[in-house]
């Protein structure tokens, strides 16, 4: 059934970082979080987003800056807001595909980039589209994350929290995180030690921190893994040139005994980097290079055999659309996080608690780093519509996936009055 947008609105506020967030060889000092608005005239449809223009296209972050980066993303969910009002939809589906284009070529002209990437958009989008979700779902008397998900229907009881661990994470700072219940650490791999683009050096330090972490926690036993240890996820988000220069990392790391805990290698190369990777001794992940259907279907012919889904990052309904491909071809799927708010984690919860488990893990996994990462996490948790429910809480690195949170989804369908009110004031 169709429905007409009567009127469309968005705001935005900073949320301060405790520390620089380094990763792709760069850093981050606060992230814009991001609120749509979108009215029939029967129903609210809210969306929240978080802005992040170092991960969705690095190129855009070192020309433009941190700054003007964020104010030019921003001006992208402007434009798809104002081409929502007065628009009849009949899915979210059919509206993303409408849309993108003129987005994308919006995008383009305010970035100045003729190949931005489609992350970049999918990024400013999903407040938008999250908030059209919302918006169809009361249109059409849906109330249940389940009558809108095409996943396979799984229901994990236990969510294990995949911690990240950043270029500047110490070491006591790691050993804390484990002992605090954390089975997966996530990795942040390719960092630039001297600024200058140095490949070589970029890879010694990629072994000395490898080797630093992993004597750090190697004793710890943890109940969550099938192995009793704690297993590593590396994310090099696209900084690896070549093949034989990945070799040489996991080379490295069988000597170290260390390959058998590398559950998961993400994004090795740049998307534009075609690499078959069938013959990388560990299971590859795509998830910058996956925008599409047809982006994850050619990295699984390439050898990746695991999707990071992210609904939060890259629109919920993109999402969808890749994880059935990638399910239907086993590859495995999990929700990486992009250092999102209390409410947005919810919408995670949601997609990763009905997900198979991933090899190795005896329970469930997502990936939410903002409690380590923002320094008014505690304020934020009290905009989460259901913050007083057990299941917004990570307890001892674990979410509990209980009947209420299965009866609510997670307050995901709710509204949250402090984001509502940055839809009722005028930005720049």
């Amino acid at each position: 059934m169709k429905f007409r947008i009567c009127t469309a609105a968005c705001g935005y506020e900073m949320e301060p970082l405790i520390s620089a967030f380094g990763f792709k060889g760069s850093a981050l000092t606060k992230l814009w979080q991001t609120s749509v608005r979108l009215e029939t005239e029967k129903h609210i449809g809210q969306g929240l987003g978080v802005q992040s223009v170092l991960w969705s296209d690095a190129a855009v972050y070192h020309a433009l800056g941190e700054e003007a980066g964020n104010r030019v993303m921003f001006r992208v969910t402007q434009h798809a807001v104002s081409l929502c009002e007065g628009m009849e939809v009949e899915h979210p589906f059919s509206w993303i595909d409408a849309i993108f284009p003129e987005v994308y070529a919006f995008a383009k002209k305010e970035t100045g980039m003729e190949h931005l990437r489609r992350t970049f958009v999918l990024n400013a989008l999903v407040p938008v589209d999250f908030a059209m979700w919302q918006l169809w779902c009361r249109e059409n008397q849906k109330t249940s994350f389940d009558e809108i998900s095409l996943f396979s229907g799984n229901r994990q009881n236990i969510l294990l929290n995949i911690p990240l661990i950043t270029y500047s994470t110490s070491v006591e700072e790691v050993q804390n995180i484990v002992r605090n219940g954390a089975a997966l650490l996530k990795i942040k791999i390719g960092s630039d030690p001297f600024q200058n683009n140095d490949s070589d050096a970029m890879l010694t330090w990629d072994k000395n921190r490898l080797l630093e972490v992993h004597r750090a926690v190697m004793h710890i036993e943890m109940p969550y893994t099938d192995t009793g240890h704690v297993m590593y996820y590396l994310d090099a988000n696209g900084r690896y040139d070549t093949k034989e220069r990945l070799m040489s990392l996991l080379r490295f790391a069988k000597e170290q005994g260390i390959l058998d805990r590398i559950l998961l290698l993400e994004e090795p190369f740049d998307e534009q980097n075609k690499t078959d990777v069938h013959d990388v001794p560990v299971c590859v992940v795509a998830d910058e290079s996956a925008h599409s259907v047809e982006d994850v279907e050619e990295r699984f012919r390439l050898g990746y055999n695991a999707l990071a889904l992210k609904p939060i990052a890259k629109t919920l309904s993109m999402s969808i659309r890749m994880a059935e491909f990638a399910q239907k071809h086993g590859m495995h799927c999990f929700c990486a996080d992009l250092t999102v708010n209390p409410v947005m984690v919810s919408w995670n919860q949601c997609v990763a608690s009905r997900l198979k488990r991933i090899p190795h893990m005896l329970v469930g996994v997502l990936e939410s780093n903002g409690a380590q990462n923002y320094m008014n996490w505690k304020t934020m948790q009290s905009y989460h519509p259901m913050s007083h429910m057990s299941f917004t809480q990570c307890k001892n690195s674990v979410f509990y996936m209980d009947e209420a949170f299965y009866k609510t989804d997670g307050g995901i369908f709710e509204i949250s009055e402090h984001y509502c009110r940055l839809t009722q004031r005028k930005e720049e």
